[in-house]
């Protein structure tokens, strides 16, 4: 089976960069490398062989690499383990001519962009996600941040990075578990902007759950997942406006996580989410009822979840969560919502009724 040829997205802003998806990743990476620069190496466990490689190149370049492995998935974005990298970065000596390189999931690269943007506020940052939420989400953007206990990504700044750089071969070894649940950022993308995604995925879902069944429709996924959230945020970087449309599914979602103490998947809860919000949608007057049975069957096709357990039960410690949302303003709570396939728009302060009806309907 021959290379999937490599895609390069570029995302505007100030400062713009590239999201190189494909072969060759290793060797965009040196171009960050020099002698003398310091790179602080932020990796979560078992990603001996991306962090290897970059290790090796960058030190081919003259740079001098200061390794830290963080704990994994959402264990990494709490206050300690960035206090504990901060304390590295001291230690080490690194300016603002330094660099700090990631590798690893959305947790890691949410991070490490966190630490690159608050060390001397503001150092350069290069991203390698291994996971595929990681590409498509989390490290394309800009935005970093931890948790508290209060709520996710409630702590962070702005922070784009010089490079997003992805070798699809450093995601074969995901848990299917994983890359599936990465898939429901990837079909957020089709049903708010490229309907082209959900064909592609209709068309052959199992071949869509293995990027080594078909590493060329792995990266064409990828890439136009990517151009999405390129587009989206190179008119909006701050999340003035346009960009709160990447959210769609995620402040039932983020309700999720919390209540639930980051044991779900992100893209489980997202999955689920985006089902809230379509059941929202359909009961607002919105969203039309086959749109809405088309967000069931395509996420179950892959094998994404389109329900929460727990029922009328939940409903309190879920709207509470939901009255934290970032999008939320004073006591109105904020979704985006579908009117349409790639139809996005916003519902304000929907009627209490309408809310606990949309949860009966995913509970």
């Amino acid at each position: 089976m021959s290379a999937p040829a490599a895609r390069t997205i570029e995302v505007l802003g100030e400062p713009g960069y590239d999201v190189h998806v494909g072969p060759g990743a290793l060797d965009k990476l040196a171009r960050h490398g020099r002698p003398g620069r310091r790179v602080l190496l932020v990796a979560q466990p078992g990603r001996e062989g991306p962090v290897a490689g970059a290790s090796s190149v960058l030190e081919g370049t003259g740079a001098r690499v200061v390794p830290v492995t963080v704990p994994d998935a959402e264990g990494a974005k709490t206050a300690e383990v960035l206090a504990g990298l901060w304390s590295t970065l001291g230690r080490e000596g690194f300016t603002r001519n330094d660099l700090v390189v990631a590798v690893g999931g959305g947790a890691v690269t949410d991070l490490a962009g966190f630490v690159a943007a608050t060390w001397l506020r503001g150092v350069d940052s290069v991203l390698l996600p291994t996971s595929l939420l990681g590409v498509v989400d989390a490290a394309v953007g800009g935005k970093t941040g931890i948790n508290t206990p209060e709520g996710k990504n409630l702590v962070g700044a702005f922070h784009p990075p010089r490079a997003v750089i992805c070798d699809p071969t450093w995601l074969a070894g995901m848990a299917r578990a994983d890359y599936v649940s990465g898939l429901a950022e990837v079909l957020k993308c089709g049903l708010i902007a490229d309907p082209v995604i959900l064909e592609l995925v209709e068309a052959d879902p199992g071949r869509a759950t293995d990027p080594t069944a078909d590493p060329a429709l792995a990266v064409e996924l990828i890439a136009r997942a990517v151009q999405v959230k390129a587009d989206v945020v190179g008119a909006d970087l701050r999340e003035a406006s346009l960009r709160e449309i990447l959210n769609y599914g995620h402040t039932f979602a983020h309700a999720v996580e919390l209540v639930e103490d980051y044991t779900w998947r992100h893209g489980d809860a997202v999955a689920v989410g985006m089902v809230f919000v379509a059941e929202l949608a359909h009961r607002a007057g919105l969203l039309d009822r086959a749109l809405l049975d088309r967000h069931r069957t395509v996420l179950t096709a892959v094998g994404l979840p389109t329900s929460y357990p727990g029922g009328a039960a939940r409903w309190p410690d879920l709207r509470a969560a939901m009255a934290r949302d970032k999008k939320a303003r004073g006591d109105t709570l904020r979704f985006v919502v579908l009117e349409g396939l790639a139809r996005p728009t916003r519902l304000e302060a929907p009627d209490e009724g309408l809310l606990r009806a949309a949860h009966a309907a995913v509970s």
